[in-house]
């Protein structure tokens, strides 16, 4: 490969939230994280190139993007989504979740419900419940390994709930579905006749698996994208989580004008300038990295299902049709919540994210990181395999 991803890249004392706040989150300071989701990989050399073109000039003023910076993101969206997209439909915010917040309180009043599909990423549930909202779930059903939507509980929660907006986890943390057309047709369908909003949060578009293919949402008919709110960033396919940086794409020109709306009430304008340096870069130069990458993490995921076939068949792969965060069932151990994580931190060391965390649905699962050098998932696994062969 031409870029070394087997490289390791000591993170502990950059202030890394992955790394360096072990204790302050209740861990023991000598655990091996692969939770939170970013990667223990450099950036592409385009974005530090043109970080550094930034970081010489040394005048770090307010900014904002041009039509060059919009070009790098409609140009990224047609090639690789075919999805066409209008600059009058962008608005930028400093994160997906700060997005979310904003399109709850634009199109929802407190105790109106609001609707997502568990176990699924935990800031929606943190969200919802914040902005006091009423939270329905949808539960996803895991049949033979496999996560479906059950779309007659989804139709019968959302009538008798008077749902007024839905939360789409698109490619779905941290169950790894790339949601297939007629799945999102038909939600979509649902949606449009109850006239439930969609916020479509897309942010690992980029990761998919095999055949499997990501759609836009928004991009399935003029109906769905008028009653959808479309979030992505650069920041899990780049590695750019730090620079905060999302570009949301509203094409409802009242909706667009209520989410901007909160945006100001929220007192927040402008977005980091390195961001926006950074964002089109990625788009703009980052392609042949990512080919690459998605290669090497491929390989890991092939790694992880072949370890775990081999010395730990105890512990269930969900199979990921996407993201680089995979869903591992534990529920064969017979261990309660408190001894998983015993089992997790103090005996093999290691920082994973609870399933629990993800909703009552995701108890006895745990979500593993594997962006990350294979020594050091192997390092993981080895240390996971140590810890259950000690217990038995």
């Amino acid at each position: 490969m031409k870029f070394d991803f087997d490289r390791i890249i000591e993170r502990r004392g950059t202030n890394s939230l992955k790394y360096d706040f072990a204790r302050e989150r209740g861990k023991r300071e000598d655990v091996l994280p692969l939770w939170v989701a970013d990667m223990d990989f450099q950036t592409a050399p385009p974005i530090l190139e043109r970080l550094e073109e930034v970081v010489h000039h040394g005048i770090f003023g307010y900014s904002e993007a041009k039509e060059d910076y919009f070009r790098a993101l409609a140009g990224w969206y047609q090639n690789h989504f075919d999805w066409e997209v209008k600059r009058s439909w962008l608005l930028k915010t400093p994160g997906v979740v700060f997005a979310i917040a904003m399109a709850i309180r634009a199109f929802t009043e407190e105790g109106d419900a609001v609707l997502l599909q568990q176990p699924v990423y935990y800031p929606f549930s943190e969200t919802i419940l914040d902005n006091h909202r009423k939270l329905v779930n949808n539960p996803l059903k895991l049949e033979n390994g496999h996560y479906e939507i059950d779309f007659n509980d989804f139709e019968r929660k959302i009538a008798e709930n008077h749902v007024k907006l839905f939360l789409l986890c698109s490619p779905h943390n941290p169950v790894g579905r790339v949601w297939k057309e007629w799945e999102l047709r038909k939600l979509g369908e649902i949606c449009l006749r109850y006239g439930v909003l969609v916020v479509s949060d897309e942010i690992h578009a980029d990761f998919t698996y095999g055949n499997n293919k990501h759609l836009v949402f928004a991009s399935l008919s003029p109906e769905i994208a008028d009653i959808t709110i479309t979030c992505t960033a650069p920041s899990k396919t780049f590695n750019l989580a730090g620079l905060q940086t999302s570009n949301i794409f509203i094409s409802n020109r009242e909706r667009k004008h209520k989410f901007k709306a909160q945006i100001a009430a929220a007192g927040y304008s402008q977005l980091n300038t390195m961001g926006l340096a950074a964002c089109q870069a990625a788009y703009e130069g980052g392609e042949e990295w990512l080919e690459q990458l998605k290669v090497y993490l491929k390989g890991n995921l092939d790694f992880t299902r072949e370890f775990l076939k081999a010395r730990l068949p105890e512990i269930k792969l969900i199979e990921p049709e996407g993201t680089y965060l995979i869903w591992l069932d534990f529920r064969t151990l017979g261990l309660t919540e408190e001894e998983l994580e015993d089992l997790i931190v103090n005996r093999a060391r290691l920082w994973l994210d609870s399933g629990a965390i993800f909703g009552k649905d995701g108890e006895g699962f745990e979500r593993i990181n594997i962006a990350c050098p294979r020594a050091t998932l192997e390092r993981a696994l080895t240390q996971l395999e140590l810890a259950i062969k000690e217990k038995e």
